[in-house]
């Protein structure tokens, strides 16, 4: 007999087909595929933004390192025709172990790009984290994508953090998620070199960017000015921030080097949803985080975004998880495949977090383009499973994974 209980897996399948793909996506296979469309769709300095990561892109890199030197170990003949790769979480099922990691200003690379990955990642059943350097304000996110987690950037003193946190509870928000790595601005070069800053600066070389990249002029950019206005930083603060032009910008994402652990102390204290803690990579502030308040963590080094040289977050998470047994743990940074995804899971992730690539996605196609880079990755994290011998998440485990090096004793 079939169930219908609310918590089967069957509970987290999408309610309504995806948007037809567009032509000039018709042959993306891979996430991968969607990056080189999106340069050349996007403005260079847009696109640099998006990539980028800092300095010398070593923690950009040792990412993508640490996949690589995992090395799977399949199992056979063990029967895997019906495989589940639904997870619960927060008492909610999801229906693939992965998810759209925070991304600011996507509104500024893709039409409406928060609510396009909202809305994407709410009708696919994976959970979506909304940036709280966002262009788009949080209610109506919101009201689009109820179950959308929010990422809050922490304003400058106690009192503007307690309405910032009203104002996110009166959204409904019920998971929220504090990023920690960000005491101080990062140096980001490659966004200078390219003309991207923070606020924008209208210049000729800006304006030539845009006129040689019509579709994303006429399809973004103007299409986000005639019909909604000049784009503002709309959550870092119970109120308005300021719009992406405006020098004021620089003054409201540069106090944030006195936050400390008391900080996360007063919002357990006030907060009455689930509370995660982003940015962690030392087991000690792991343990810290659990000891303040948090319902789970995210591994995470910012995508490379950060401290340049910081240690993969795949590297650290083993030792994490020794350090909070029983909290779920999480990772984002350098996921790009669905044998990226097992591994992390084999290593002991309840779920990851992928940014860059859903970015892509929603600039070369709006939410059709969403759609289709969530059922590649859940098709890939499928099929991977079954080559491994798993037909369900739980059976990823350390024994699903080398390290690469050790087949030299061989």
């Amino acid at each position: 007999m079939t169930s219908t209980n609310a918590s089967t897996p069957s509970a987290a399948a999408p309610a309504a087909r995806p948007l037809p793909l567009p032509r000039r996506c018709r042959q993306v296979l891979s996430l991968a595929d969607f990056e080189e469309l999106a340069r050349r769709h996007l403005p260079r300095p847009i696109h640099a933004y998006v990539s980028g990561a800092v300095e010398d892109n070593a923690s950009l890199a040792e990412n993508r390192r640490a996949f690589a030197d995992l090395a799977l170990v399949p199992r056979m003949l063990v029967g895997v025709s019906r495989r589940d790769a639904s997870f619960e979480l927060f008492g909610r099922r999801y229906s693939a172990p992965f998810g759209l990691a925070p991304m600011g200003i996507s509104a500024l690379s893709a039409y409406r790009g928060d609510l396009v990955l909202a809305q994407a990642a709410q009708q696919a059943a994976v959970p979506a984290i909304m940036s709280g350097s966002s262009l788009i304000r949080l209610e109506e996110v919101m009201a689009a994508a109820p179950h959308t987690w929010f990422q809050a950037y922490l304003p400058g003193d106690q009192a503007q953090i307690d309405a910032l946190l009203d104002r996110v509870a009166a959204a409904g928000v019920q998971t929220l998620v504090i990023t920690v790595d960000l005491p101080v601005a990062a140096n980001r070069e490659n966004n200078v070199r390219a003309g991207f800053s923070t606020p924008l600066r209208p210049s000729l070389g800006l304006a030539w960017q845009g006129i040689s990249h019509p579709r994303w002029l006429f399809g973004t950019f103007l299409k986000t000015l005639l019909r909604h206005g000049m784009p503002h930083f709309e959550n870092n603060y119970a109120h308005r921030g300021a719009p992406i032009l405006s020098s004021s910008v620089l003054r409201d994402f540069s106090d944030r080097s006195h936050l400390a652990w008391s900080h996360l102390k007063a919002i357990r204290h006030r907060w009455q949803g689930q509370l995660v803690v982003k940015g962690i990579l030392a087991a000690e502030d792991a343990v810290l985080a659990r000891e303040h308040g948090a319902d789970a963590i995210i591994v995470s080094n910012h995508g490379g975004r950060q401290l340049d040289g910081a240690v993969a977050p795949l590297r650290v998470l083993p030792g994490i998880l020794r350090a909070v047994p029983g909290m779920p743990v999480m990772l984002d940074s350098g996921v790009r495949r669905g044998t990226d995804v097992v591994k992390a899971l084999a290593l002991g992730a309840r779920c990851v977090f992928v940014g860059r690539p859903f970015n892509y996605a929603a600039a070369v196609a709006g939410r059709a383009g969403v759609d289709h880079a969530i059922a590649l990755l859940r098709e890939e994290v499928s099929r991977d499973m079954g080559m491994l011998g798993a037909t369900r998440l739980d059976q990823l485990g350390p024994a699903c994974v080398r390290p690469v090096h050790a087949w030299d004793a061989f």
